[in-house]
Protein backbone atom coordinates (compact mmCIF):
# COMPACT_ATOMS: atom_id res chain seq x y z
CA UNK A 1 0.00 0.00 0.00
CA UNK A 2 0.91 3.42 -0.77
CA UNK A 3 1.96 5.51 1.96
CA UNK A 4 -0.25 7.89 1.69
CA UNK A 5 -3.61 6.94 0.23
CA UNK A 6 -6.36 8.94 -0.42
CA UNK A 7 -9.48 7.11 -1.46
CA UNK A 8 -12.77 8.08 -3.24
CA UNK A 9 -13.00 11.15 -0.96
CA UNK A 10 -15.88 13.59 -1.34
CA UNK A 11 -16.27 17.03 -0.01
CA UNK A 12 -19.42 19.62 -0.38
CA UNK A 13 -20.41 23.11 1.05
CA UNK A 14 -23.61 24.16 1.15
CA UNK A 15 -25.07 21.56 -1.88
CA UNK A 16 -21.72 22.62 -4.00
CA UNK A 17 -19.83 20.11 -4.27
CA UNK A 18 -16.04 20.66 -4.17
CA UNK A 19 -14.41 17.14 -5.12
CA UNK A 20 -15.99 13.72 -5.64
CA UNK A 21 -14.84 10.48 -5.28
CA UNK A 22 -11.32 11.40 -5.57
CA UNK A 23 -8.16 8.78 -5.56
CA UNK A 24 -4.70 9.48 -5.29
CA UNK A 25 -1.71 7.58 -4.06
CA UNK A 26 1.87 9.04 -2.86
CA UNK A 27 4.92 7.00 -1.80
CA UNK A 28 6.85 7.67 1.00
CA UNK A 29 9.97 10.40 0.63
CA UNK A 30 7.61 12.15 -2.43
CA UNK A 31 6.76 15.15 -2.98
CA UNK A 32 3.26 15.42 -4.44
CA UNK A 33 2.27 18.77 -5.78
CA UNK A 34 -1.56 19.73 -6.37
CA UNK A 35 -1.62 22.06 -9.25
CA UNK A 36 -4.79 23.70 -10.70
CA UNK A 37 -6.27 27.25 -11.11
CA UNK A 38 -8.28 28.87 -8.16
CA UNK A 39 -11.23 27.21 -6.71
CA UNK A 40 -10.23 23.76 -8.39
CA UNK A 41 -10.82 21.77 -4.87
CA UNK A 42 -6.59 21.34 -4.16
CA UNK A 43 -6.55 23.92 -0.24
CA UNK A 44 -10.15 22.19 0.09
CA UNK A 45 -8.36 18.41 -0.13
CA UNK A 46 -5.16 20.02 1.76
CA UNK A 47 -7.20 20.95 4.76
CA UNK A 48 -9.26 17.69 4.36
CA UNK A 49 -5.48 15.84 5.24
CA UNK A 50 -4.78 18.02 7.34
CA UNK A 51 -7.94 17.19 9.59
CA UNK A 52 -9.07 20.77 9.47
CA UNK A 53 -11.96 19.91 7.04
CA UNK A 54 -13.98 16.32 7.96
CA UNK A 55 -14.98 14.91 4.24
CA UNK A 56 -18.51 13.50 3.23
CA UNK A 57 -17.31 9.82 2.59
CA UNK A 58 -13.96 8.26 1.69
CA UNK A 59 -10.56 7.64 3.52
CA UNK A 60 -7.12 8.70 4.01
CA UNK A 61 -4.66 6.19 4.96
CA UNK A 62 -1.31 7.50 6.35
CA UNK A 63 1.73 4.67 6.93
CA UNK A 64 -0.86 1.98 7.01
CA UNK A 65 -3.11 3.57 9.47
CA UNK A 66 -6.61 5.10 8.64
CA UNK A 67 -6.51 8.52 10.13
CA UNK A 68 -10.21 10.24 9.04
CA UNK A 69 -11.57 10.60 11.71
CA UNK A 70 -8.71 11.90 13.84
CA UNK A 71 -8.25 14.59 15.20
CA UNK A 72 -5.50 16.89 13.39
CA UNK A 73 -2.92 16.52 15.98
CA UNK A 74 -2.88 12.95 16.25
CA UNK A 75 -2.14 12.22 12.45
CA UNK A 76 1.41 12.63 12.73
CA UNK A 77 1.46 15.25 10.17
CA UNK A 78 2.62 19.30 9.72
CA UNK A 79 1.28 22.44 7.85
CA UNK A 80 2.99 25.27 6.49
CA UNK A 81 0.76 27.96 5.89
CA UNK A 82 0.71 30.71 3.26
CA UNK A 83 1.13 33.31 5.99
CA UNK A 84 3.81 31.62 7.85
CA UNK A 85 1.89 32.21 11.36
CA UNK A 86 4.48 32.69 13.68
CA UNK A 87 4.66 33.62 17.44
CA UNK A 88 5.81 37.09 17.01
CA UNK A 89 6.59 37.30 20.75
CA UNK A 90 9.24 34.66 20.39
CA UNK A 91 12.90 34.03 18.36
CA UNK A 92 12.70 31.91 16.10
CA UNK A 93 14.75 29.61 18.42
CA UNK A 94 11.48 29.92 21.10
CA UNK A 95 8.94 29.29 17.46
CA UNK A 96 11.02 25.89 16.70
CA UNK A 97 10.78 24.93 20.45
CA UNK A 98 7.44 25.77 21.06
CA UNK A 99 5.71 22.23 19.13
CA UNK A 100 8.33 20.23 20.75
CA UNK A 101 7.24 21.41 24.01
CA UNK A 102 3.70 21.06 23.95
CA UNK A 103 4.67 17.62 23.28
CA UNK A 104 6.36 16.92 26.82
CA UNK A 105 9.77 16.73 25.32
CA UNK A 106 12.61 16.72 27.83
CA UNK A 107 14.29 19.73 27.63
CA UNK A 108 17.96 18.01 26.59
CA UNK A 109 16.26 16.71 23.73
CA UNK A 110 14.23 19.91 22.79
CA UNK A 111 17.15 21.75 22.77
CA UNK A 112 19.12 19.32 20.56
CA UNK A 113 16.78 18.96 18.02
CA UNK A 114 15.94 22.75 18.00
CA UNK A 115 19.89 23.46 17.53
CA UNK A 116 20.07 20.61 14.53
CA UNK A 117 17.42 22.19 12.75
CA UNK A 118 18.39 25.55 12.78
CA UNK A 119 21.80 24.40 11.07
CA UNK A 120 20.36 22.28 8.56
CA UNK A 121 18.25 25.64 7.57
CA UNK A 122 21.09 28.39 7.73
CA UNK A 123 19.34 29.95 10.48
CA UNK A 124 22.25 30.38 13.35
CA UNK A 125 22.82 34.37 12.52
CA UNK A 126 18.93 34.85 13.36
CA UNK A 127 18.17 32.54 15.89
CA UNK A 128 17.63 34.75 18.67
CA UNK A 129 15.95 37.53 16.01
CA UNK A 130 11.95 37.50 16.29
CA UNK A 131 9.91 37.48 13.18
CA UNK A 132 9.60 41.40 12.68
CA UNK A 133 12.98 41.60 12.43
CA UNK A 134 12.61 38.88 9.49
CA UNK A 135 12.72 39.10 5.96
CA UNK A 136 10.11 37.28 3.70
CA UNK A 137 12.33 34.61 2.57
CA UNK A 138 13.68 34.24 6.45
CA UNK A 139 9.97 33.52 7.99
CA UNK A 140 9.04 31.27 5.28
CA UNK A 141 12.72 29.23 5.96
CA UNK A 142 11.68 29.57 9.78
CA UNK A 143 8.01 27.73 9.38
CA UNK A 144 9.62 24.98 7.43
CA UNK A 145 12.17 24.60 10.22
CA UNK A 146 9.03 24.90 12.61
CA UNK A 147 7.04 22.04 11.21
CA UNK A 148 10.26 20.00 10.28
CA UNK A 149 11.78 19.83 14.01
CA UNK A 150 8.60 17.80 14.63
CA UNK A 151 9.97 14.85 12.41
CA UNK A 152 5.89 14.39 11.06
CA UNK A 153 5.12 11.66 8.76
CA UNK A 154 3.67 13.90 5.90
CA UNK A 155 4.60 17.66 5.40
CA UNK A 156 1.70 19.68 3.93
CA UNK A 157 2.56 23.05 2.32
CA UNK A 158 -0.12 25.42 1.36
CA UNK A 159 1.28 27.84 -1.12
CA UNK A 160 4.17 28.54 0.47
CA UNK A 161 6.19 30.82 -1.63
CA UNK A 162 3.26 32.74 -2.85
CA UNK A 163 4.20 36.24 -1.19
CA UNK A 164 7.79 35.84 -2.16
CA UNK A 165 9.36 37.69 -4.58
CA UNK A 166 10.32 36.13 -8.14
CA UNK A 167 14.57 35.48 -6.53
CA UNK A 168 13.76 34.33 -3.10
CA UNK A 169 11.04 32.25 -4.82
CA UNK A 170 14.20 30.47 -6.62
CA UNK A 171 16.19 29.71 -3.92
CA UNK A 172 13.44 28.05 -1.49
CA UNK A 173 12.76 26.34 -4.46
CA UNK A 174 16.25 24.49 -3.97
CA UNK A 175 15.89 24.70 -0.53
CA UNK A 176 13.53 22.28 -0.38
CA UNK A 177 14.36 20.04 -2.80
CA UNK A 178 17.74 20.03 -0.66
CA UNK A 179 15.56 19.41 2.45
CA UNK A 180 14.04 16.63 0.88
CA UNK A 181 17.58 14.91 0.28
CA UNK A 182 18.69 15.39 3.22
CA UNK A 183 15.98 14.89 5.72
CA UNK A 184 13.66 12.66 3.39
CA UNK A 185 10.22 13.92 4.38
CA UNK A 186 7.29 12.88 2.32
CA UNK A 187 5.12 16.33 1.42
CA UNK A 188 1.99 17.56 -0.51
CA UNK A 189 2.19 20.79 -1.68
CA UNK A 190 -0.58 23.58 -3.21
CA UNK A 191 0.36 25.58 -5.49
CA UNK A 192 -0.99 27.41 -8.86
CA UNK A 193 2.36 28.16 -10.51
CA UNK A 194 3.26 25.58 -12.71
CA UNK A 195 7.39 25.83 -12.13
CA UNK A 196 6.74 25.25 -8.85
CA UNK A 197 5.29 22.17 -9.57
CA UNK A 198 7.43 21.22 -12.39
CA UNK A 199 10.61 21.66 -10.13
CA UNK A 200 9.67 20.78 -6.39
CA UNK A 201 7.05 17.60 -7.19
CA UNK A 202 8.09 14.12 -7.52
CA UNK A 203 4.51 13.52 -8.64
CA UNK A 204 2.22 16.27 -9.55
CA UNK A 205 -1.52 15.96 -9.51
CA UNK A 206 -3.33 18.69 -11.59
CA UNK A 207 -6.98 19.62 -10.15
CA UNK A 208 -9.82 20.74 -12.16
CA UNK A 209 -13.40 21.03 -11.09
CA UNK A 210 -13.02 19.10 -8.31
CA UNK A 211 -11.31 15.99 -10.33
CA UNK A 212 -7.73 14.94 -11.20
CA UNK A 213 -7.17 15.40 -14.99
CA UNK A 214 -3.29 14.19 -15.10
CA UNK A 215 -1.67 12.22 -12.37
CA UNK A 216 1.87 12.05 -12.90
CA UNK A 217 5.79 12.77 -13.00
CA UNK A 218 6.93 16.10 -14.08
CA UNK A 219 8.27 14.78 -17.49
CA UNK A 220 5.18 12.82 -17.99
CA UNK A 221 2.94 15.77 -17.12
CA UNK A 222 4.99 18.36 -19.31
CA UNK A 223 5.73 15.91 -22.34
CA UNK A 224 2.34 13.75 -22.58
CA UNK A 225 -0.42 16.16 -21.13
CA UNK A 226 -3.94 13.99 -21.07
CA UNK A 227 -5.98 16.90 -22.60
CA UNK A 228 -6.08 20.04 -23.46
CA UNK A 229 -7.26 21.27 -20.14
CA UNK A 230 -4.09 19.92 -18.70
CA UNK A 231 -2.34 21.49 -21.84
CA UNK A 232 -3.55 24.72 -21.17
CA UNK A 233 -2.28 24.70 -17.51
CA UNK A 234 0.91 22.81 -17.79
CA UNK A 235 4.15 23.35 -19.75
CA UNK A 236 2.98 26.90 -21.83
CA UNK A 237 1.80 24.46 -24.70
CA UNK A 238 0.48 26.44 -28.10
CA UNK A 239 -2.62 24.62 -27.95
CA UNK A 240 -4.41 24.26 -31.43
CA UNK A 241 -8.07 23.00 -32.28
CA UNK A 242 -8.72 21.15 -35.80
CA UNK A 243 -9.37 24.13 -37.46
CA UNK A 244 -6.49 26.30 -36.50
CA UNK A 245 -4.30 22.99 -37.07
CA UNK A 246 -5.57 23.22 -40.78
CA UNK A 247 -5.07 26.93 -41.45
CA UNK A 248 -1.82 26.51 -39.95
CA UNK A 249 -0.30 23.46 -42.17
CA UNK A 250 -2.84 22.71 -44.31
CA UNK A 251 -4.09 19.27 -43.25
CA UNK A 252 -7.08 18.31 -41.45
CA UNK A 253 -6.49 16.96 -37.84
CA UNK A 254 -9.34 15.36 -35.79
CA UNK A 255 -8.44 16.52 -33.05
CA UNK A 256 -6.89 19.38 -31.12
CA UNK A 257 -2.76 19.55 -30.98
CA UNK A 258 -0.35 20.16 -28.53
CA UNK A 259 2.94 21.64 -29.69
CA UNK A 260 5.69 23.07 -27.35
CA UNK A 261 7.07 26.31 -28.38
CA UNK A 262 10.95 24.89 -27.54
CA UNK A 263 9.57 22.31 -30.51
CA UNK A 264 9.10 24.98 -33.26
CA UNK A 265 12.56 25.00 -35.53
CA UNK A 266 13.23 28.20 -37.15
CA UNK A 267 15.01 29.05 -40.31
CA UNK A 268 15.30 31.99 -42.90
CA UNK A 269 13.45 31.27 -46.37
CA UNK A 270 17.32 31.42 -48.15
CA UNK A 271 18.49 28.84 -45.88
CA UNK A 272 18.83 25.31 -46.94
CA UNK A 273 15.59 23.56 -46.01
CA UNK A 274 16.68 20.59 -43.70
CA UNK A 275 13.54 19.07 -41.92
CA UNK A 276 13.62 16.02 -40.64
CA UNK A 277 11.10 13.44 -42.22
CA UNK A 278 8.05 13.82 -41.38
CA UNK A 279 8.32 16.80 -40.23
CA UNK A 280 5.51 19.41 -40.42
CA UNK A 281 6.43 22.61 -42.57
CA UNK A 282 5.17 26.12 -42.95
CA UNK A 283 5.64 29.60 -43.31
CA UNK A 284 4.86 32.38 -40.92
CA UNK A 285 5.50 36.20 -40.13
CA UNK A 286 7.35 37.30 -36.94
CA UNK A 287 4.82 39.44 -35.15
CA UNK A 288 7.19 40.18 -32.10
CA UNK A 289 10.30 39.43 -30.82
CA UNK A 290 11.19 38.89 -26.79
CA UNK A 291 14.12 38.55 -24.99
CA UNK A 292 13.64 35.80 -21.81
CA UNK A 293 17.19 35.77 -20.62
CA UNK A 294 18.28 32.33 -22.30
CA UNK A 295 15.64 32.42 -24.40
CA UNK A 296 14.77 34.60 -27.09
CA UNK A 297 10.25 34.28 -27.64
CA UNK A 298 9.03 34.68 -31.01
CA UNK A 299 5.32 35.05 -32.17
CA UNK A 300 4.50 33.76 -35.19
CA UNK A 301 1.36 34.47 -36.97
CA UNK A 302 1.27 31.22 -39.50
CA UNK A 303 -2.43 32.30 -41.83
CA UNK A 304 -4.93 33.00 -39.36
CA UNK A 305 -3.26 31.38 -36.66
CA UNK A 306 -0.58 32.54 -33.70
CA UNK A 307 2.43 30.49 -32.55
CA UNK A 308 4.54 31.18 -29.82
CA UNK A 309 8.34 29.42 -30.39
CA UNK A 310 11.24 29.88 -27.71
CA UNK A 311 14.84 29.76 -29.36
CA UNK A 312 18.15 29.41 -27.38
CA UNK A 313 19.40 33.40 -27.29
CA UNK A 314 22.82 32.67 -28.86
CA UNK A 315 24.64 35.74 -28.24
CA UNK A 316 26.90 35.08 -31.83
CA UNK A 317 23.99 34.69 -34.13
CA UNK A 318 21.86 37.66 -34.77
CA UNK A 319 18.02 37.02 -33.74
CA UNK A 320 15.39 37.17 -36.48
CA UNK A 321 13.68 40.21 -36.33
CA UNK A 322 9.86 41.59 -36.63
CA UNK A 323 8.38 41.69 -39.89
CA UNK A 324 10.86 38.52 -41.20
CA UNK A 325 9.23 35.96 -43.22
CA UNK A 326 10.52 32.84 -41.56
CA UNK A 327 10.53 28.93 -42.23
CA UNK A 328 8.74 27.12 -39.41
CA UNK A 329 9.39 23.42 -38.93
CA UNK A 330 7.95 21.38 -36.58
CA UNK A 331 9.21 17.03 -35.96
CA UNK A 332 6.08 14.79 -36.23
CA UNK A 333 7.01 13.39 -32.79
CA UNK A 334 6.75 16.81 -30.82
CA UNK A 335 3.14 17.11 -31.50
CA UNK A 336 0.78 15.78 -28.62
CA UNK A 337 -2.65 15.10 -30.08
CA UNK A 338 -5.41 15.54 -26.94
CA UNK A 339 -8.17 14.18 -25.97
CA UNK A 340 -10.33 17.75 -25.49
Amino acid sequence: MSFVAIERLSKSFGGTMIYNDIDLAIERGQICVLVGPSGCGKTTLLRTIAGLLEPDAGHIQLDGRDITGLAPKDRGISMVFQQYALFPNMTVRQNLAFGLQQQKMPGREIERKVEAMIELMGLAPRANARPAALSGGQKQRVAFARALVLEPKLLLLDEPMSALDAQIRKRLREEIKRLQSEVGFTAVLVTHDQEDALIIGDRIAVMKDGRFEQVGTPLEIYNRPANRSVAGFIGDFNVLDPVMVDQAFGRPAESSWAIHPEAIELSSLDAPATPGAGSLVTEGTISSVRVLGSVIRYTLDVGRTSLQANVLNNPSLEPFRSGMRIRIAIARDNVRELAD
